[in-house]
């Protein structure tokens, strides 16, 4: 990693009109009661929905099948769990592994086909429209799951298709508000609020879902979420706007500053996207490599916490439910706390934007690899604290290479973010296939596991360090408008 250097000594791609001129009116204007933190809020009860109802099924499958095996992609553990049976008056089903895999990852395979086009579109209309469909479609065939699943299993696949399509416009259209939305020294506090309803809605779901399989029963999760859903698109669609020049309850001291030291893009269908020159850019693929290789480990990591919880301790489902949601929560806290010192870091001058991102980056991918690889040397209790110690330092990352798009690009950060996001979830599902076979190999096949994994995590680190930039590149430049 580059060595650190004093403000005086700046590079040139930090210097940056907007960032200086907003330095100017930071304290004039109010943050924390503020209308983008507001905004922030909304994005993340957003994203915690959305987060909740793709784990829906993954928690519910738990209590839907009529045996005590358990598909190998469940967040939790069937030890000692009854499940779900007929005398409580809900159905259960008889769905064979295999079957249980193709529903878990159908939602993926759907998010995998429009997270692009709706990356692309929400640069160009607005992400507003675009996340609020994808809310309200997702919540509604959230509340049809348990009737699908009573029709026959096509009808639930194809629901659970249907719904990955609709998630798969939510990530990268919210993307598109921060380039409006979020002055430089507030970004990565602001973005990762919203990113961070993601992990807590993970936590939710976990944490919750075992005990709403008890009771009332599995069905319930799909009509908790579902319906909450469906209540919270309405408040979206009247309360969310795309920019603030067009917000009826913003301040008119805000709305200048907002103006002011953010980048104005055009919303406008004539839209063009130099896609030849950002595949030629280093800066591109720096943020790509890295969310393909963090992604692996994370996926990996994810996969093996409820495993090692069954097999090294004899837990019953509560505490492995909880166990297994320990590592979202803390996530979450660390998402936030590094997101506040990195704009800390910045507004104080103690470090340069190119610096703080290469060190949370650091930071995210470095000790996670070196936790993960010393996994299977240790005893049972200390494994465990590795593997949440590396799921909660890897979201540092949020304040790192992960938000660098608004950095080098705000004009096409959802673009940029989308097609990290398509090529993250390729990884994920790739990623499983691998550690499947390592692990049906021989006694040492977990090994193999986390030491290729922490070696692809590295390999991400190192190619973000070298080639991560924060100047707006030449192909992403734009003439700004003035709106007064």
């Amino acid at each position: 990693m580059d060595s650190l250097e004093t403000p005086n000594s700046r590079q040139k791609e930090n210097t940056n009109p907007q960032e200086e001129e907003g330095k100017k009116q930071q304290e004039k204007v109010n943050r924390f009661w503020s209308l983008r933190y507001a905004m922030a809020i909304m994005i993340h009860v957003c994203n915690l929905i959305m987060s909740a109802e793709y784990s829906s099924l993954s928690i519910a499958i738990i209590a839907m099948v009529n045996h005590t095996g358990q598909s190998n992609q469940s967040n939790v553990s069937t030890q000692d769990y009854p499940g779900a049976t007929e005398d409580r008056g809900v159905p259960v089903y008889d769905w064979s592994p295999e079957i249980q895999g193709v529903l878990l990852s159908a939602t993926l395979y759907g998010s995998v086909i429009t997270t692009i086009p709706s990356g692309y579109f929400a640069g160009v209309f607005g992400g507003k429209k675009i996340v609020g469909l994808s809310l309200l479609t997702s919540s509604v065939l959230n509340l049809l799951v348990p009737l699908a699943a009573d029709y026959g299993l096509l009808y639930l696949l194809i629901v659970r298709i249907v719904q990955g399509l609709a998630q798969g416009m939510n990530y990268s259209a919210l993307s598109a508000f921060w380039p409006k939305w979020a002055p430089p020294l507030e970004r990565t506090q602001l973005s990762t609020i919203g990113f961070s309803g993601t992990t807590l809605g993970n936590f939710i779901s976990v944490f919750g879902g075992g005990f709403l399989c008890e009771y009332p029963g599995w069905p319930s999760i799909f009509y908790i979420y579902g319906g909450i859903g469906c209540v919270y698109s309405i408040l979206w669609f009247a309360l969310v706007y795309d920019d603030p020049v067009s917000h009826p309850l913003i301040s008119d001291k805000e709305k200048e500053y907002l103006i002011s030291s953010t980048t104005v893009q055009v919303n406008s269908t004539s839209w063009s996207l130099p896609l030849k020159a950002m595949v030629k850019s280093l800066a591109f693929w720096a943020i790509i490599v890295s969310n393909i290789c963090r992604y692996w480990l994370m996926s990996n990591l994810t996969t093996s916490l409820p495993t090692l919880l069954d097999n090294m301790l004899d837990l019953n489902f509560q505490k492995n439910g909880f166990l297994s949601a320990l590592p979202l929560i803390t996530s979450w806290v660390s998402m936030m706390l590094g997101s506040y010192i990195a704009d800390f870091l910045l507004s104080k001058k103690i470090l340069t934007l190119i610096r703080v991102r290469k060190l949370f980056t650091f930071l995210g991918m470095f000790f996670p690899s070196l936790f993960a690889v010393a996994v299977p040397y240790v005893d049972a209790t200390t494994a465990i604290v590795l593997l949440i110690l590396s799921s909660s330092m890897s979201t540092l990352c949020f304040s790192g290479f992960i938000i660098n798009p608004l950095d080098i690009a705000p004009r096409y950060a959802s673009f940029i973010l989308s097609v990290g996001t398509a090529f993250m979830l390729l990884s994920g599902l790739i990623s499983p296939i691998i550690t499947g076979y390592f692990i049906s190999q021989d006694a040492t096949g977990w090994k193999n596991v986390f030491f290729l994994s922490s070696a692809i995590n590295m390999l991400g680190m190192i190619f973000y360090l070298i080639f991560g930039r924060t100047d707006i590149q030449d192909w992403a430049k734009e003439h700004q408008l003035t709106r007064f």
